[in-house]
């Protein structure tokens, strides 16, 4: 009998169901699509040497079971981890990997794909503090294992706590990594925490080629506003072929205001400054702040909705 090439397991309710072992035996499977479901693998997995896709969402497993899950897959592609529970530290080798998503509350994060040309890494903490995280001695060995394997990714996502995450090891300091390829990054940043603004300038100083920024601003909970701000930041930048940047959930404070207007001062080629309010200050006394900020390209326009 023909095996399936596909399978879609998707359930909403719970508890999670155990996925039965002769699944993992189905060798040609090409797509492999979990939902509330929890992963073991048998003692004997041959692997899946044909599968390209795999999405695994609300799922709970091992740190070795999804290890050698994706290490067995010697072809797949596509690779999809959100919401997962069990799992702490994820190491992730796959050779062909071209997009990587992963969404979830780990502590640490082992990346070797150098094929890989998206990545969006969505990382949140459901219960302990975020101090309580234990930061690898060697700070660029943790840098490198966590972005490594993205020198020749072309679209990059990352939250504001995965910047708070890769922000304990680079503070004022540079990224060991160069992002050649990189084009479009979209990120949630905390504008009031200066450590994760000084990491999003390492990477932007890294990312020579950047065109597109994409920034959703994210409140300090606790917010000290005597601490440095962007606006005395010395670091000087060339953003040459940077053309349009979005900020969503603007509130008008002075961090982003300055933030803005570094981006305006570091990038020559600029077009286009998109801002979505989200403010309960005087908007039109901050536009008037904005509109009156110092620009290095003759053609960027700021815009506000």
């Amino acid at each position: 009998s023909r095996s399936p090439r596909s399978i879609i397991i998707e359930l909403k309710s719970r508890p999670r169901y155990r996925i039965p072992s002769c699944i993992f035996s189905i060798s040609h499977l090409k797509s492999l699509h979990l939902e509330n479901c929890t992963i073991s693998l048998p003692r004997v997995f041959q692997g899946f040497k044909s599968l390209t896709d795999l999405s695994l969402k609300f799922f709970s497993s091992t740190n070795m079971d999804i290890q050698n899950l994706i290490s067995f897959c010697p072809v797949l592609t596509n690779l999809i981890l959100n919401y997962f529970e069990g799992i702490n530290r994820l190491n992730i080798q796959a050779p062909e990997l071209e997009y990587l998503n992963v969404v979830g509350d780990f502590e640490d994060i082992d990346l070797d794909a150098p094929n890989l040309k998206a990545a969006i890494l969505f990382h949140y903490h459901k219960s302990k503090a975020y101090q309580s995280i234990p930061i690898a001695h060697d700070k660029e060995s943790h840098v490198k294992k966590s972005l490594g394997s993205l020198s020749e990714i072309k679209t990059l996502g990352i939250s504001s706590s995965f910047m708070k995450y890769l922000s304990k090891a680079c503070i004022l300091t540079k990224l060991p990594i160069m992002f050649t390829r990189l084009e479009d990054i979209y990120l949630t940043i905390c504008f009031w925490d200066q450590r994760q603004v000084l990491t999003v300038c390492s990477l932007f100083q890294n990312a020579p080629n950047l065109k597109k920024l994409l920034m959703w601003s994210y409140p300090g909970s606790t917010c000290d506003q005597d601490q440095a701000s962007i606006q005395e930041l010395t670091l000087q930048m060339q953003m040459n072929h940077l053309i349009t940047v979005s900020v969503n959930d603007f509130r008008g404070v002075d961090h982003e205001v300055h933030f803005v207007a570094k981006l305006l001062s570091w990038a020559p080629a600029l077009e286009e400054v998109r801002i979505e309010w989200k403010g309960e200050m005087d908007r039109s006394m901050v536009i008037t702040k904005l509109l009156a900020l110092p620009r290095v390209s003759p053609r960027a326009k700021i815009i506000v909705t």
